[in-house]
């Protein structure tokens, strides 16, 4: 009995010079469209800043800290639609992280049979496909005469917060941060429940092996695993929510005054850019592009400190 018959595993064949040179090829190929990601980035970003050059040539970072904005004077700062911009993202995430994990979970285990899950996956990733003007358009007719009541009701009985300052105007910062809610929901949803559906199978049968809970493997093991793929469907979503333009400008307001009241009209700086620049011109363009590239290095620290925050669990 010959020694390969004794010992039934597969013999190593080494790799080819064939393969090797595929091989070696494939991961060129994918450097080059990496770098060419990047540099497509560097470029936007290069663009944009060229544009901005005069007006930070002018206005410096006083530009962050000013609250004016008068074409005609010439005067321009950029913290009320900075303070929007983050404040109506951060309502959105507020809303719909817990809700869209809680949704992923749900239609990643099994609460329903598939027949049912499955047409509520679909209905659920349906509302990515809904243009945003849509939402508007819906949010001006349905949500906005919503939430005046809730608004008003907020405002007389809770008024003594700046939160809720002022009566209800109508558009405003709360509609706008409910409309991205329901636009950001099926990011976080999606990406999540592909996250946990991703897992391996022997995490849940190790963990009710071991005498955890159905809940317990569910929030100390499950989640945890798939926290990576979570925190990427929330950069996403904030994203999404920091850079919505037609929805956020039929809702919002436009109001370049700065209100820490979530009911009064307010501004971000995609509905700034999408209000003013068609008609801008000289030095106006030069502090939108400013406006821009603000929150271009927005979007960028945010990802970044993801970034960080997925290392830092990894390492836990």
């Amino acid at each position: 009995m010959t020694a390969q018959a004794r010992n039934p595993q597969t013999t190593f064949q080494p790799r080819s010079s064939a393969e090797k040179s595929l091989d070696r090829g494939f991961l060129w190929l994918t450097r080059i469209l990496a770098l060419g990601v990047a540099g497509v980035l560097l470029f936007i970003a290069l663009v944009v800043a060229f544009k901005a050059l005069p007006a930070i040539q002018k206005y410096g970072l006083g530009f962050l800290t000013s609250s004016d904005w008068n074409p005609v004077a010439e005067s321009y700062g950029a913290l009320p639609v900075i303070y929007g911009t983050i404040v109506s993202a951060a309502i959105a995430l507020l809303l719909a992280v817990p809700l869209g994990v809680g949704t992923a979970v749900f239609l990643s285990e099994d609460f329903l049979p598939l027949s049912i899950r499955t047409p509520l996956i679909f209905m659920v990733e349906l509302l990515a496909a809904i243009p945003s003007v849509v939402y508007g358009l819906w949010g001006i007719f349905v949500l906005i005469p919503l939430l005046s009541n809730v608004g008003a009701w907020l405002h007389n009985y809770l008024g003594w917060l700046p939160i809720f300052s002022t009566p209800p105007a109508g558009p405003g910062m709360l509609p706008a941060g409910v409309i991205l809610t329901i636009m950001i929901l099926p990011i976080i949803t999606a990406i999540s429940r592909d996250s946990l559906a991703a897992l391996p199978p022997d995490l849940r049968q190790a963990s009710l092996g071991l005498g955890a809970t159905r809940w317990e493997t569910l929030f100390r093991v499950l989640i945890p695993a798939a926290f990576s793929g979570i925190i990427g469907a929330v950069m996403l979503a904030l994203g999404r929510a920091m850079g919505e333009t037609m929805a956020v400008t039929l809702l919002i307001g436009n109001s370049n005054k700065l209100s820490f009241s979530l009911l009064a009209p307010a501004n971000t700086i995609a509905s700034l850019l999408a209000n003013q620049f068609a008609e801008a011109s000289g030095l106006q363009i030069a502090a939108l592009m400013y406006a821009g590239l603000i929150l271009f290095v927005i979007t960028l620290i945010v990802n970044v400190l993801a970034e960080l925050i997925v290392r830092q669990v990894k390492k836990f």
